[in-house]
């Protein structure tokens, strides 16, 4: 599986949330976003699922074209994506939520629906819980539900907004340990702000600033660099260390 990006744009008048973005991905890697608010991290999630039309710019997943696809179509294709707020649907069991997404994002019916959703319960370490009432699971269970969401789905790309967000440090250690694990299956997207998250699993970093990606490397050069203690520090790229 490989994700190709090329030449994505998006603007809102003299607004730029993606500017010229590049993205190779495969299976096996994950690309860790970071960035100010408003940097256009959550804007290349919004292109990529389709939720948003780019006004330029080529996506690729595995060789088909997703640019004018419509969301369900790129679900469908392999895009998931689990959101930094969990959206379960509160009065029905956790099994059921991964059903839905099985069904209606992943397209499967039948056995073939409640096996792939049974599977993701059981890599996001839900599998005890699939008889509870998804509204009524602690954060770090609602978050698990989101990512298994997301597996049932029958990905190929998963996306990642902050879901590490909010959580202890010991459930941050918990969601990177299902991350790395996830990653194994599918390429993945972790826009996240809990540097020490993406540094263990990231295989690079890219800098959105202002729609433009600043910078892209591995993780502790990325950390390290100039560009990123001036965006989030106010400490000039040319100054002494």
């Amino acid at each position: 599986m490989s994700l190709e990006v090329r030449g994505l744009c998006k603007a809102y008048g003299q607004v730029v949330v993606a500017d010229q973005i590049e993205i190779d991905l495969s299976v096996g890697q994950c690309l860790g976003v970071i960035g100010p608010n408003g940097a256009g991290k959550s804007s290349l999630f919004h292109l990529i699922t389709g939720t948003v039309a780019a006004d330029a710019g080529h996506i690729a997943l595995d060789g088909k074209a997703l640019s004018g696809l419509p969301v369900h179509q790129r679900a469908r294709l392999g895009v998931a994506r689990a959101f930094q707020v969990p959206q379960p649907f509160g009065n029905l069991r956790v099994f059921d939520n991964a059903l839905a997404a099985a069904t209606f994002a992943g397209g499967l019916r039948g056995e073939a629906a409640a096996q792939a959703a049974s599977e993701a319960l059981r890599r996001c370490g839900l599998e005890a819980m699939a008889h509870k009432t998804a509204g009524a699971l602690p954060l770090l269970d609602r978050k698990r539900l989101e990512m298994a969401k997301a597996v049932a789905s029958q990905p190929r790309l998963l996306l990642l907004d902050e879901v590490a967000g909010g959580l202890t440090e010991r459930e941050v250690h918990l969601m990177v340990e299902l991350v790395h694990e996830l990653k194994q299956s599918y390429a993945v997207i972790w826009i996240e702000h809990i540097a020490q998250a993406l540094r263990a699993v990231a295989d690079r970093i890219m800098v959105l600033h202002f729609g433009r990606k600043l910078l892209e490397d591995a993780p502790a050069e990325v950390m390290d660099s100039d560009i990123v203690r001036e965006i989030y520090m106010g400490v000039p790229a040319n100054a002494a260390a």
